[in-house]
């Protein structure tokens, strides 16, 4: 397959289609269905390209998220954001052990560039959408993670951009999206909130707002997890998959690249990962429709450390229960007490740290693993770790203390030895 692109935008990037009732929209920055108000997405030719896009043309490709480019919805190459993605996916056997799961695997996207979470993946397809509908002003609401990358991302590709956001955020991210030069809005809410306002400036400015009016085709830069996933174990479709939850849509959209992956023939079609969601148990909406076998996501007002989760009333709620249930999956809801034991037995035992998503994502495959949902399992467990530890360090800095202050001297040291090692002669 020829690597060289058309100036010609491909026919399937002409419409957008709906989730629900199936209606045709024409493409561009466009909210939802104009017939029922559903959410829109792109569907791909692969029928057209099976046995054209293959492992071996993939593999040839430099390693970011665009070696997959015929399943993202970008008329031609990109032209922003180059090297974002291709994070390692790394066995986790001293956690396996803790936790009674074999064949443990972290997908580490703590390690994204540029702002090290998987939000990077979103930002960069929804950005390189946004030049090519001639978008100069960009944006997005945001727990934290979103508003780092859209900053980061915007600042590179010469974007003007209006970070909308909680007033009680974290201050690390709030610093780390400021620093940027682009304009921060704090908003006296929680997230939902923002967002309703941000439903409301999509409409009212010709902007871009990446999670409003260019979900349809930032949500699809979520697949690359799936199909990263399955190159890195050499086409093996892995047997479950713990997804943390906020707004629902990673754990749908995971579920639709594997089955575009089947679809083209790179893995077996008849083998699909069973999808597993995790949630704090104080922003837990998905889990207690789950739980109660409902379709319906009530929404829930957040109370929980895991600020990146905590989205009550989540747009895709209703396809994360719909992609956890189709896959055999299950869910688990955790304390804020377990969340910090996540964190710190991925630390420990991995030397891998976490902000608080990970740590939910930890915790509840504890959970699931003690409950007996992985038992008979063929195949690896993933892990996603979608955010890193420095973003939240206040929740590391109230678990552990700073240590004691010694002279510099050898005596001191073996002091400390014998009191805590038991130091022999």
């Amino acid at each position: 397959m020829s690597d060289e692109t058309s100036t010609a935008p491909p026919k399937h990037l002409e419409t957008l289609h709906c989730r629900i009732c199936g209606t045709e929209v024409a493409a561009g920055p466009v909210h939802v269905c104009e017939m029922c108000f559903g959410p829109l997405e792109v569907h791909y030719p692969l029928e057209a390209l099976r046995g054209r896009l293959t492992w071996e043309v993939i593999r040839g490709r430099p390693t970011d998220l665009w070696r997959y480019r015929e399943l993202l919805p970008l008329e031609g190459g990109p032209t922003l954001a180059r090297g974002v993605g291709w994070t390692p996916l790394l066995p986790a056997p001293r956690l396996g052990a803790e936790l009674g799961i074999d064949d443990l695997w972290v997908k580490a996207d703590l390690s994204n560039h540029p702002t090290q979470s998987f939000k990077d993946r979103v930002v960069a397809v929804a950005l390189n959408r946004a030049r090519e509908f001639g978008l100069e002003d960009v944006g997005c609401a945001s727990t934290g993670n979103l508003a780092n990358a859209v900053a980061a991302q915007a600042a590179a590709g010469g974007f003007r951009a209006w970070i909308f956001i909680p007033k009680d955020l974290e201050p690390e991210k709030i610093i780390a999206t400021a620093v940027h030069g682009v304009r921060v809005v704090r908003v006296n809410g929680v997230y939902d909130d923002v967002n309703r306002l941000c439903a409301e400036v999509a409409d009212r400015f010709p902007w871009g707002i990446v999670n409003v009016n260019l979900r349809a085709y930032y949500s699809e830069g979520s697949k690359t997890v799936a199909f990263e996933m399955a190159e890195q174990l050499d086409g093996a479709v892995p047997a479950n998959i713990v997804v943390p939850m906020a707004g629902g849509s990673l754990i749908t959209k995971i579920g639709k690249g594997f089955r575009e992956l089947g679809a083209l023939g790179l893995v077996d079609p008849g083998r699909q990962p069973r999808l597993f969601g995790a949630q704090a148990s104080g922003c837990a909406p998905i889990i207690g429709a789950l739980e109660r076998g409902e379709k319906r996501v009530e929404p829930v007002r957040p109370d929980t450390i895991a600020r990146s989760l905590a989205i009550g009333n989540p747009a895709d709620g209703p396809f994360a229960l719909q992609a956890i249930r189709e896959s055999g999956g299950w869910g688990a809801g955790v304390s804020d007490d377990e969340i910090r034991e996540g964190i710190r037995l991925l630390a420990t035992l991995e030397g891998i740290f976490t902000e608080t998503a990970g740590g939910v994502t930890v915790a509840a495959a504890a959970r699931l693993a003690a409950e007996g949902r992985f038992k008979d399992s063929e195949g690896a467990t993933v892990l996603c770790i979608t955010g890193n530890g420095l973003k939240t360090p206040e929740v590391a800095r109230s678990t552990y203390e700073l240590g004691e202050v010694i002279e510099p001297r050898l005596q001191e040291v073996e002091r400390l030895a014998e009191a805590g090692l038991g130091l022999g002669a």
